[in-house]
């Protein structure tokens, strides 16, 4: 049996679309790859002129091989999720996907809701099982070799059990509740399904840090007590109220280190890695919690909130006028049963979606440097632009992050500046001060 996309004949504008989309994303996806990978190979015998004196050689090509490495692995993992995303929809696999389960449930009197539940999952499951292999290797392998990952397998099991238990009490009540609206609400559906999204997000904002988060990590309140009188004499003058200062268990997973502030409102909290504890002094914590506090005091959380709520708006908009068209189901390869038309429309547009905002990534990577960039500033204000350079440099290599990524990459990809221009804004001010 063909699949269902070869057997309209007329009408595949929308699947040539799709298509040229795809290879498009692979195409620019391959490009800044081998960009990454030849700049950071080509730099990586000497180090920068900036950090000669502060950062040694055999860091710097560590961080130049670990750079390689993650980006082979991931160009891999795109070719893979492109043919996954083609099996899915061009070449049918949804559409046998949802064939089986109509079978395996054919004679129940389970309702419709509850066989569109089921076709999500398992497609989920699906995608999960082939991605499986990336997350494996990462964790123990590719980490584990540059000596990153502390990760056992009991402990990733732990995690893995973990996860599915919070998909299950937190994701399917959603997707119950979006699959009903879906059937019950009419031609607004999606309005009232961004509203339940949207209130969701913010309670899991307000819950994670004090319910979610300890399910993985132990934290305990900051003991050194000049850390934390420093600490909190610097959260008075930011004006930041929070619940507590933690020390997180990181050193139990990965020897990464960082800190951020997690929460929201009155639930907010600081959090410190065990591992960047132990590698920076105390006027570079400083310096890292005041970054931190930029980001509070600019706003960036609220504005990266009304962004996510918005672009998720837009979204669930255009999906509710998708769901009403014949041909957005039949050029993407599925013919979908009644009893599953909903959650199809949702498979489709998650997967698909990414696709066709793919050259949109630029944007988000500009507005999230440009906060960064705001934040450091704030940081220097605080407590000084050597403290927080100092304390970068050091974390750039216990991370093994490059010092000399590929401009066009880095322009697409990263939210953070690279090292060399951030450090250079650091320089310039520490002058100023003088």
């Amino acid at each position: 049996m063909r699949p269902a996309w070869c057997r309209n004949r007329f009408s595949h504008m929308f699947t040539t679309f799709f298509l040229t989309a795809l290879a498009l994303s692979l195409l620019v996806r391959a490009w800044l790859a081998g960009r990454q990978m030849r700049h950071v190979a080509a730099n990586r015998a000497s180090v920068p002129q900036r950090f000669v004196e502060v950062m040694p050689l055999a860091a710097h090509q560590k961080a130049a091989d670990y750079t390689i490495a993650r980006t082979r692995l991931g160009m891999l993992e795109s070719i893979v999720e492109a043919a996954l995303l083609v099996c899915l929809t061009l070449m049918g696999g949804i559409e046998a996907i949802d064939r089986l389960v109509q079978g395996a449930l054919a004679g129940s009197a389970m309702p419709d809701l509850v066989r569109e539940v089921v076709l999500v999952v398992a497609v989920l499951l699906v995608s999960a099982l082939v991605d499986l292999p990336f997350s494996l290797y990462r964790e123990f392998v590719l980490e584990a070799r540059f000596g990153f990952s502390v990760m056992t397998w009991r402990l990733y099991l732990i995690d893995t059990l973990k996860v599915v238990a919070l998909a299950i009490v937190l994701g399917l009540p959603l997707l119950l509740v979006v699959l009903w609206l879906m059937q019950a609400s009419g031609r607004w559906w999606w309005l009232y399904a961004w509203t339940v999204w949207s209130g969701f997000s913010l309670v899991l904002l307000l819950i994670a840090p004090t319910i979610i988060a300890p399910l993985f990590n132990k934290f305990v309140p900051l003991e050194d007590e000049a850390l934390r009188g420093r600490v909190e004499s610097l959260l008075a003058r930011c004006g930041f109220a929070a619940k507590g200062v933690f020390v997180m268990d990181g050193s139990t997973r990965s020897t990464h280190g960082n800190a951020y502030f997690t929460g929201f409102g009155a639930a907010k909290r600081i959090v410190f890695f065990d591992t960047l504890i132990e590698r920076l002094n105390p006027e570079e914590i400083e310096a890292v919690l005041a970054h931190e506090l930029g980001h509070f005091r600019h706003h960036h959380v609220i504005q990266r909130i009304v962004v996510s709520l918005l672009t998720s708006f837009a979204g669930l908009a255009v999906l509710g006028w998708l769901i009403g068209q014949p041909w957005f189901f039949e050029q993407l390869g599925v013919e979908p049963s009644l009893a599953t038309r909903d959650a199809v429309a949702l498979l489709l547009f998650f997967f698909v979606m990414p696709i066709m905002t793919f050259l949109l990534a630029p944007l988000f990577s500009q507005a999230s440097r440009r906060h960064e960039y705001q934040a450091d500033a704030f940081a220097a204000e605080q407590t000084g632009a050597g403290e927080l350079s100092r304390a970068l440099v050091k974390l750039y290599e216990d991370n093994a992050a490059t010092l000399t990524p590929d401009p066009l990459h880095s322009a697409f990809y990263d939210s953070h500046p690279p090292a060399a221009l951030r450090i250079a804004r650091l320089d310039q001010r520490a002058l100023v001060a003088r």
